[in-house]
């Protein structure tokens, strides 16, 4: 209800685009309330703050960017909060209500948000009731049914886009991906067909991008929640390389998380949050799945090598490593939601490897600080038949020690992506964006 106010805003055409910016212009509000927090919402967000209005996003999930998990998403939470963007999440949108010249924005548990605009980008729903009036094979969630020549269950019927039903390239389901890149090869290919030929759409992966104020970030492929959905059995790493070389001047930290099946090994996802590189690790990455290829074979990929531009070990090859290593059994590693879990009884050894300085700054509770440079004359004091937690700043100090720890005949594991990961999930605070390799911060 009340959407039909002059101050609720949606944005879909370019004439919707016009008539808020000309809102913004001469009615200069002070506050927007956004309903969702999509693309759409995101996007319109970070305009409205860097035209000097105050911006609340009111979203159903606890989470920003659906194709994000959720603790990929906490960066996210993190840069919209540094600009003054106020998240509620949880939260349910119920009506508007006009209020003189502000809107009331009606929450189903909470008390309503007062603004001077609203902008409801609650996400995309088909437009096929033409489809449905001709009688049209409809698919889920009331899209167009069409096979891969794009054509209807109407002989001469053709439909691409946002409209059509899909199959997803990586679980082989139906899915709906509205995605620009997707729509325009589509509509390549019906005609093609249209024309005589034979042409094919054979899925989408879902690859995408955005830009956030200072953040870049993309996916592509499925998240751990489409993983599950879809019963397949999968593993993940978590790290944090430099954009560049990272002595040189200007190289920038970016998170990877990277999916892949257990039995199979092949690609399942990725998703990557940071600066500079961030687009250029995630096309490589969609055209690794694509090709279908192995998460081993990424570290035979032969990028091009420039210490401005990349590193000799390419953040794309070092996923590879990672995975190789893991299931090549020369390391085990635990994850941030496994943290609360570990025994404290003294029944395992809890160990952080960072510098003392780090440790003071901030570390997890019951963790004993030994920095990795001085471990191998501290190892009288850790007892082998006892399991060893290595904890490190971003994965690979810990993984270092955990490689010597094991050469000693101890048993232990290291916690993927490090307290800078932990420490973004649980609290959302912002990461360093410059990094020594190691994950020390660059003071």
């Amino acid at each position: 209800s009340g959407v039909s106010s002059e101050r609720v805003f949606t944005l879909r055409t370019v004439e919707d685009t016009l008539r808020i910016r000309r809102f913004v212009e001469e009615r200069k509000p002070k506050t927007a309330v956004l309903a969702g927090g999509g693309f759409i919402g995101l996007e319109m967000a970070e305009n409205l703050v860097e035209m000097g209005v105050s911006v609340t996003i009111v979203q159903r999930p606890k989470q920003l960017l659906a194709p994000l998990d959720a603790d990929m998403a906490s960066f996210v939470h993190a840069e919209m909060r540094r600009h003054g963007v106020v998240l509620r999440l949880s939260e349910t949108v119920t009506g508007f209500r006009q209020d003189g010249d502000s809107v009331l924005t009606l929450l189903e548990e909470s008390e309503p948000l007062h603004s001077d605009m609203v902008l409801l980008a609650i996400g995309v729903t088909p437009d096929t009731h033409l489809a449905k009036e001709t009688g049209l094979r409809l698919g889920i969630r009331g899209s167009i049914a069409v096979n891969e020549r794009m054509e209807t269950s109407v002989p001469d019927i053709y439909a691409v886009g946002d409209a059509v039903e899909v199959t997803h390239f990586v679980t082989g389901q139906k899915a709906l991906i509205s995605l620009a890149g997707p729509a325009n090869k589509q509509g390549r290919i019906a005609a093609d067909n249209i024309c005589g030929g034979n042409s094919h759409f054979h899925g989408s992966q879902g690859s995408s991008v955005l830009k956030l104020f200072g953040l870049t970030v993309a996916s592509t492929g499925i998240n751990e929640k489409a993983a599950q959905a879809a019963g397949i059995a999968y593993d993940r790493v978590v790290l944090f390389p430099a954009s560049h070389a990272a002595y040189y001047p200007g190289a920038q930290s970016m998170a990877m998380k990277v999916l892949y099946e257990k039995e199979s090994l092949r690609l399942l996802g990725v998703q990557i949050v940071g600066g500079d590189g961030v687009d250029k690790r995630i096309d490589v990455l969609a055209t690794a799945i694509r090709a279908k290829m192995t998460a081993l074979e990424l570290t035979e990929l032969d990028l091009s090598y420039a210490p401005p531009y990349s590193s000799a070990k390419d953040p794309v090859n070092m996923a590879g490593f990672m995975i190789e290593d893991l299931e090549n059994g020369k390391v085990r590693q635990f994850h941030w939601n496994d943290v609360e879990d570990l025994p404290c009884d003294g029944s395992a050894a809890l160990l952080d490897v960072r510098t003392e300085g780090e440790y003071r700054r901030g570390h997890l509770n019951g963790f004993r600080n030994i920095p990795l440079d001085d471990l191998r004359e501290h190892l009288d004091e850790l007892e082998r038949d006892k399991p060893v937690y290595v904890n490190c700043q971003t994965g690979l100090r810990s993984y270092l020690a955990c490689r010597l720890l094991t050469q000693y005949g101890f048993t232990c594991a290291h916690l993927s992506g490090g307290y800078s990961f932990y420490q973004v999930v649980t609290q959302e605070r912002q990461t360093a964006r410059s990094a020594y390799p190691c994950g020390m911060e660059k003071l």
